[in-house]
């Protein structure tokens, strides 16, 4: 039995972290995250819809508390922050951070709960946090790269957005100077535009990939044991203890990302808006 446990604790995990995919390699479609990522896109439009269909001028409800509140400070952090002319920012604000949240709080469901569900449905293989499959964030951290051009060109036109590029960060008095940090600020501002998505992606990511291998670790603590071991009565109150723990801190981590991932999404846009 001692040889075997490993054995299935590896199969297990393995298990759990291979996605629902459609073909092989980079060009694999990972069906579950695309499909739970739409059903948690369509709850969001439809909860927020229907809230503000529904809005009323007395005593608000909680559900449209709750909404009211999201919605005013990010609105508030927006204006503080964006100093441009972006009407769109806001709502884009609000969306980032609500979808990133849903898609964070689905780390927060049973890890065996939809996978064995999906098991008896025919499906082999099921992954339900979008967040922590990394070609979900990368789509995402790339709509945001492309966003920032546009707010670019948008506030300081073509010529302007495209001269920053090679006139920033060092500047410099005369066409000689100009001539010489040319190729130094162009290569800083090619880095710089890199690392914006490759940073938002894996800072997403890794949290998420590591809280739900945490969660998957916690339930492999009595994986294999049954209820005549006497293993059984000593690890599952620990796993009680430590999966409470660690979903109460969790808790906190999903919505920070999710934080974080909308507020650099805004301070990007307002650094692209801005002139140098």
């Amino acid at each position: 039995m001692a040889a075997d446990g490993p054995e299935n604790m590896t199969g297990y995990i393995k298990h759990h972290l291979e996605h629902l995919s459609q073909g092989e390699g980079f060009t694999a479609l990972h069906l579950d995250s695309i499909f739970f990522k739409v059903l948690l896109a369509l709850v969001f439009v439809t909860l927020f819809i229907g809230v503000s269909r529904r809005a009323t001028a007395g005593v608000p409800g909680k559900l449209q508390c709750a909404v009211e509140l999201i919605v005013e400070f990010v609105d508030g952090l927006v204006k503080e922050t964006f100093h441009g002319d972006g009407k769109l920012v806001a709502p884009l604000a609000i969306t980032i951070f609500c979808l990133v949240f849903m898609m964070n709080f689905m780390d927060m469901l049973p890890v065996d709960a939809l996978p064995a569900a999906a098991h008896h449905l025919g499906f082999e293989h099921l992954r339900v946090v979008p967040t922590a499959d990394l070609s979900t964030t990368f789509g995402m951290s790339m709509c945001v790269f492309f966003l920032i051009q546009y707010y670019g060109i948008k506030h300081k036109g073509v010529v302007g957005f495209f001269s920053e590029f090679v006139s920033a960060p060092f500047h410099a008095n005369g066409i000689v100077g100009k001539l010489l940090l040319a190729g130094p600020n162009l290569l800083l501002r090619l880095i710089e535009e890199a690392v914006r998505p490759v940073s938002l992606s894996l800072r997403l990511f890794g949290n998420m990939y590591a809280g739900e291998l945490i969660f998957i670790l916690i339930a492999c603590m009595t994986l294999g044991a049954g209820v005549s071991s006497g293993m059984t009565y000593v690890m599952a109150p620990l796993q009680f203890i430590a999966g409470f723990v660690w979903t109460a801190f969790h808790v906190l981590v999903i919505t920070l990302q999710a934080f974080i991932f909308m507020m650099l999404t805004v301070v990007y846009l307002s650094m692209a808006a801005q002139h140098h």
